[in-house]
């Protein structure tokens, strides 16, 4: 089937789909200007930082613990990288879909909080939001726009203690409320399934997709290459995410 079927017959299930799960990866938030996880802020392209450490261990739990001058120096490098960013075509049409009265769930991977600012409303961020920072002692939390006016490591203006990002960080859990929100989303059976710009290399990424494909619920993959649940997706569009969701709204309007 070439790519304009699929989109087709893509679109005509969507149509008639009360609730959708989408899950998403960097790749959606490529067209916004954020690269993909290797590339955010250049961090990834060396095999080690300036300190010497991989950057996986520099954005570490441990890390951030032990040294959390090191791990804040690359998160504010990852928060300049995303200040800016806008949501692109496919977050929006993510929540052009919700404000038509599908029942849409979104669960990211990315910390960039672009599908809550295309207004997106029911959002699962299983690694978190980059602004929004909390005390590591006390109740102390707020929402930022950017993080230029941080003294870093930022200290907490109640009790003194570290603050840091609700994100999740290499080697720290996952967190317990999303996941269980991901479980009722399953529960209350999405009549489609969507994996858009995402390795699925993460067992809890993926799962959603193979569970569906098992229980007979249509699966789509939007990626310009292979992963894991290729093989489980009925339908894989090898366009990027913006493209080929403004091409199936087109076909729904």
């Amino acid at each position: 089937m070439d790519t304009a079927a699929t989109l087709d017959a893509v679109a005509e299930e969507l149509a008639e789909a009360r609730r959708v799960l989408f899950i998403t990866g960097a790749g959606i938030s490529a067209d916004s200007g954020l690269p993909t996880y290797r590339g955010v802020g250049g961090l990834y392209e060396e095999d080690l930082t300036a300190e010497g450490f991989s950057i996986e261990e520099a954005l570490s739990g441990p890390m951030l613990h032990q040294h959390p001058q090191i791990t804040w120096k690359y998160l504010a490098q990852i928060e300049r990288t995303c200040r800016d960013a806008r949501p692109n075509r496919a977050h929006q049409v993510i929540a052009d879909l919700e404000r038509r009265g599908t029942a849409v769930t979104v669960f990211t991977q990315n910390i960039d909080g672009l599908h809550r600012q295309a207004g997106s409303s029911d959002v699962i961020e299983i690694h978190g939001r980059l602004h929004h920072l909390h005390c590591t002692r006390c109740s102390y939390e707020v929402e930022v726009d950017s993080f230029s006016d941080l003294e870093l490591p930022p200290a907490c203006p109640r009790c003194n203690a570290l603050v840091r990002p609700r994100v999740v960080l290499f080697g720290e859990s996952l967190p317990q409320m999303e996941m269980e929100q991901l479980l009722r989303t399953l529960d209350a059976g999405p009549d489609m399934v969507f994996s858009i710009g995402t390795s699925s290399l993460f067992p809890y990424v993926a799962e959603p997709v193979l569970w569906a494909s098992e229980q007979g619920i249509t699966t789509v993959e939007i990626n310009p290459g292979t992963t894991p649940v290729s093989p489980f997706a009925d339908h894989h569009i090898t366009q990027g995410a913006a493209a080929t969701l403004e091409a199936l709204w087109q076909r729904l309007r």
